[in-house]
């Protein structure tokens, strides 16, 4: 059966679709879907084909949205995503990550909630809020948010979050208890001596190496990290990067030591691409150095940024790479970065690119 690659990208009015053929060289846009909701996270599970968005805002509150006919339909349902009256209502969905066994979704103000019926119903997860770091929670510029949520491959129990501006959390028991992964990230806003705060830090994103569960790296907004040791220990790696700030990563689905970012030019000088010339940058030593990846993308004006979530990979030969722009537009290589094309263009702000492969 011949393979189709859909793109999907969520935005800040609805989710789009992209369909290509295995060559990845000609596409076609579907959308916008969801109603034009304000959406942060669209993501397919790879074994039935279900794609599953999340967003909302104080307007409209939070839901999950669902499709199983691979976009023609939608519904969705916000049951169970709630907190208790005394505490601040769910502003949003931030971001979700379906299984075999459940779906996870992240939200704002930060948490974590579980379906075990396809995202019909939630539960809240509990044990992370009641984290004893929990009053020293404080919201970074896009606001308090689970933005990342991780499985281990092997290990159901375990999971890693990461949280604006709190840092990365991991659980080895379902959620019951967490602890947090945060040794040696620096926050460079916090006084001397508190710079290595075990809570504080804004982790923009989280990538877990192809078949190395024990290996993360990590974009934040003080730095370029990785960890060997499942985010208790981390180490800079931003030798050879034009900045120390950016907000998207994506790892290579095969080689654990290949490993993708795309650094902006700095928090407070614009956040745009740095010269104002496009470039994702790719190491494959685990981030002892780098390369920028340049062929195809503007060189001149090029004055957007990329969101956290809106970098995603294939697992095609060759491996796939995509990325969605804050001015609408979305960029695809079929051969691992090296040549680029834009697929589409002039679509609201997005907020999430990810793959699903079908046939």
């Amino acid at each position: 059966m011949t393979k189709r690659v859909l793109i999907l990208v969520g935005t800040k009015k609805g989710a789009f679709i992209l369909d290509g053929d295995a060559a990845r060289q000609s596409w076609q846009l579907r959308g916008p879907f969801c109603e034009a909701w304000p959406l942060n996270h669209v993501i397919a599970d790879a074994a039935t084909r279900t794609i599953y968005a999340t967003g909302g805002n104080e307007w409209f509150g939070p839901a999950v949205w669902k499709s199983e006919d691979l976009g023609e339909t939608w519904t969705h349902s916000s049951e169970g995503l709630k907190y208790p009256e005394s505490e601040e209502p769910i502003k949003t969905g931030w971001s979700l990550s379906p299984g075999k066994d459940c779906i996870y979704a992240g939200v704002e103000p930060a948490g974590l909630f579980r379906s075990d019926d396809g995202g019909v119903t939630w539960a809240h997860v509990e044990g992370l809020r009641n984290h004893p770091t929990r009053p020293n929670w404080t919201p970074g510029g896009g606001g308090l948010n689970l933005h990342t949520i991780m499985r281990h491959p092997g290990d159901g129990d375990q999971l890693w979050v990461g949280i604006s501006a709190v840092g990365v959390f991991h659980t080895s028991d379902g959620g019951k208890t967490w602890a947090p992964r945060n040794g040696g990230i620096r926050n460079n806003y916090m006084p001397e001596g508190e710079q290595l705060a075990e809570v504080g830090h804004c982790v923009h994103s989280i990538a877990m190496a192809a078949g190395n569960p024990s290996r993360l790296y990590q974009q934040n907004h003080c730095g370029m990290y990785r960890s060997n040791d499942g985010g208790q220990s981390w180490t800079q790696i931003e030798n050879g990067l034009p900045s120390t700030f950016g907000f998207p990563c994506a790892s290579h689905p095969r080689d654990e030591n290949t490993f993708y970012l795309i650094p902006l030019n700095g928090d407070i000088l614009g956040r745009y691409m740095p010269e104002a010339k496009a470039a994702v940058y790719r190491s494959r030593d685990g981030g002892e150095t780098w390369e920028d990846l340049r062929d195809g993308l503007p060189q001149e004006q090029a004055f957007f940024g990329v969101l956290r979530q809106a970098m995603a990979t294939d697992d095609l030969d060759s491996v796939g790479l995509y990325f969605g722009t804050s001015s609408g537009s979305v960029f695809a290589s079929a051969d691992e970065g090296a040549n680029w094309q834009e697929v589409a263009k002039h679509l609201p702000t997005i907020t999430s690119v990810e793959t699903l492969v079908v046939g």
